[in-house]
């Protein structure tokens, strides 16, 4: 009988070691995202296919999240038309999407202010180290739970338009 509980033990042990359940990768086999869209009053995101909404979010923006980023350093979420242009599996933030701020007009609006536009905006998960956070805790970023960045990340391809309202 102990025998027999052990083995099933290791039975079940062995079953599960080859299983990645803590895979942060996961896959998506559902309608093409064709844009994102970010509404920052209402703390909102949408993944949408065409005009069809195929999941939203709870965000967390910026420290300072009304107005356009304009500043290295502002805290604020940008503000406009970019699109999702790189993907970092091994971000400080469990995965992440980047942003293509800053456009041309970025850059000159700020360097006409002779100021730094910033940069390295993303969609991510929480940190990878404990915190306590406020929110809109982000440095200008749009902030999901883990899971969720899981999500996204299968379904968001780079290139896709990410649209970022007031």
């Amino acid at each position: 009988m102990i025998l027999t509980r052990r083995f099933m033990l290791l039975a079940g042990i062995s079953a599960l070691a080859g299983c990645d359940t803590n895979s942060k990768f996961r896959t998506y086999r559902g309608p093409e995202v064709t844009r994102i869209i970010v509404n920052k009053g209402a703390r909102e995101m949408h993944l949408m296919h065409h005009d069809r909404p195929l999941k939203s979010y709870r965000v967390e923006l910026g420290f300072a999240p009304e107005g356009h980023k304009q500043f290295e350093g502002d805290g604020k979420t940008p503000e406009g038309e970019y699109f999702i242009d790189r993907r970092n599996p091994n971000s400080s933030f469990h995965l992440s999407l980047g942003i293509s701020y800053p456009n041309e007009a970025d850059i000159a609006y700020a360097q006409a202010m002779g100021m730094e536009p910033g940069g390295d905006i993303f969609i991510h998960g929480e940190p990878n180290v404990l915190a306590f956070l406020s929110p809109d805790w982000t440095a200008g970023c749009i902030s999901v739970t883990n899971r969720e960045m899981e999500d996204i990340y299968a379904m968001v391809r780079d290139g896709t338009p990410i649209t970022l309202n007031a």
